[in-house]
């Protein structure tokens, strides 16, 4: 696959990681861009042009890239691993010269055949992560009021909350459709994960209950809203190439806290970064009531700055979104210690991806996931 040209600015977490071994990155990048081409293409697949514009709206709009990026970094922990993809070359004019050729073909070549077929299947891997993904973003901008997703405007905000649920469906029902193509374990994976994701913003959308922990809610929510797609985005990329049940199962395991650290720089993120930097509204989560972590550290903390934050929050949520408890709301978080103890968390997270790495073998690969905590690590500051 070409990538097609882009119009948009290119933000993709790959240019942001520094390892050892650019052969490994260009050949990420030149992955995402066959997945992003993919994922046009199976947005164009829809009859209706206004389902094939609304679906594909955030496609191609910048964004992290970053669960296509661990598809195919899980993917070099295969047998099959794509190292290259073979030339295409025209169909010999005489029958009888096809295979001839000292060089081979895709077509004649079986070595070539299997090789570009594990390209696809790894770019449809890619575009299968990319795809659920989406969808979780058109319905978590539902439930939160999003106006903003990448620099530009919600498909809930353009087309309305209706629609933006339906095409998020429509995205889901795609990458079942994907899923099927790509084989019964790709199948297992990613219907256990739309499971895991759908229980989890229906337990944001409930809130913890009288008897629950808040802080053990919060975590199931993310486990299920944010980590289970980490995960298996590198666990779709190893198993279509053949890794080994270990080295799957070392993938998953990386995946599930990092993606609990990414999401806590998010939150981090929602109080301290500009929407310029961030693609959506400052301070959103905060302005809407989200219980994200460092509100909650700040809640159960005794210091009357968590008090004050306390009544802030649950007097006037309004004034948030008007400009004027926002500034005040963000200044007790870092007065009473919530930030500072969310990055504590965070860092611990981390810690906990780098040493399910240990179950890897050492290589290009593991290092972008290594370099993938320091980006985490690094990311709100």
């Amino acid at each position: 696959m070409v990538a097609s040209a882009r119009t948009e600015p290119r933000g993709s977490m790959a240019m942001e990681l520094t390892i050892g071994d650019p052969t490994l990155m260009a050949r990420l990048e030149r992955g995402m861009d066959a997945s992003e081409e993919r994922l046009r293409a199976l947005a164009a697949e829809a009859r209706d042009p206004y389902v094939a514009e609304v679906a594909g709206h955030l496609f191609g709009r910048g964004g992290k890239r970053l669960r296509p990026l661990l598809a195919l970094v899980g993917a070099e922990f295969g047998e099959r691993r794509p190292e290259r993809r073979p030339e295409r070359r025209p169909a010999a004019a005489d029958p009888s010269a096809a295979g001839a050729s000292a060089t081979g073909t895709a077509a004649t070549d079986p070595s070539a055949s299997d090789l570009s077929a594990a390209v696809d299947a790894t770019v449809d891997a890619a575009a299968l992560a990319e795809l659920v993904h989406v969808a979780s973003l058109f319905h978590d901008d539902v439930m939160d009021q999003g106006l903003t997703r990448r620099g530009v405007p919600s498909v809930n905000a353009r087309w309305g909350n209706t629609t933006a649920v339906l095409a998020g469906n429509w995205l889901l029902s795609k990458a079942a459709q994907l899923a099927a193509e790509l084989g019964p374990e790709t199948i297992r994976l990613q219907s256990k994960v739309t499971n895991r994701l759908i229980m989890g913003q229906i337990r944001e959308l409930v809130g913890p209950s009288d008897d629950d922990d808040p802080l053990s809610h919060y975590f199931t929510v993310v486990a299920g809203k944010t980590a289970a797609l980490i995960a298996m985005a590198l666990q779709l990329g190893a198993v279509r190439t053949g890794a080994p049940d270990r080295v799957v199962q070392a993938l998953a395991e990386y995946g599930e806290h990092l993606g609990i650290a990414f999401q806590i720089s998010d939150d981090i993120l929602d109080v301290t970064s500009t929407s310029e930097v961030s693609g959506k509204e400052q301070g959103k989560d905060l302005a809407i009531g989200v219980a994200s972590l460092p509100v909650l550290l700040a809640l159960a903390d005794e210091r009357p700055e968590a008090g004050e934050l306390r009544a802030l929050l649950t007097a006037a949520t309004a004034a948030a979104t008007e400009g004027t408890g926002l500034p005040k709301a963000v200044a007790l978080l870092h007065r009473c210690g919530a930030l500072a103890e969310a990055r504590t968390v965070l860092h611990a997270r981390l810690l906990r991806a780098r040493t399910a790495l240990n179950g890897l073998p050492d290589g290009p690969a593991t290092q972008v996931l290594h370099a993938l905590c320091d980006f985490v690590a690094r990311r709100d500051h």
